[in-house]
């Protein structure tokens, strides 16, 4: 299950790592962060996922940003609640992709705000780390 971590929303989806499939979930609203963790524990109990990978969301020239501290932040609270490994991965150009994808999957404005982008940002990010990790078992 990945995730694209958000201050107002987070982006959701899921995956098959053998066949390399992801789909997008709806998102989850936040507040400052922190979404709704009634929310995150039932999509853990409906799709019991190995693991969680979460965006991080770093600077262009690799650094670490304010925000991919609170993304660490969330991934370690993920771990925390639900005792799952928690992976994070370069998030960097996925906002510029999932629009881009939205668009061509027929989102009329693709804006970071249309549902579906967000959702598209997280299942790219699990698509990155499909294809930029070895197999976990």
């Amino acid at each position: 299950m990945a995730f694209d971590f958000g201050t107002r929303r987070i982006g959701v989806a899921v995956g098959q790592e053998l066949l390399g499939s992801t789909s997008a979930l709806a998102p989850l609203s936040a507040r400052d962060g922190v979404p709704d963790w009634r929310l995150v524990t039932d999509l853990v109990d409906e799709w019991r996922p190995d693991l969680f990978v979460v965006g991080l969301p770093l600077n262009m020239d690799g650094s670490e940003s304010e925000m991919s501290r609170r993304a660490r932040k969330f991934g370690n609270r993920l771990y925390g609640r639900y005792a799952r490994p928690v992976e994070f991965t370069d998030e960097r150009g996925t906002t510029r992709a999932a629009k881009t994808l939205a668009r061509e999957r027929g989102r009329r404005s693709a804006s970071y705000r249309d549902d579906g982008v967000d959702g598209v940002a997280a299942e790219l990010i699990l698509s990155s780390f499909f294809t930029t990790s070895p197999p976990h078992g």
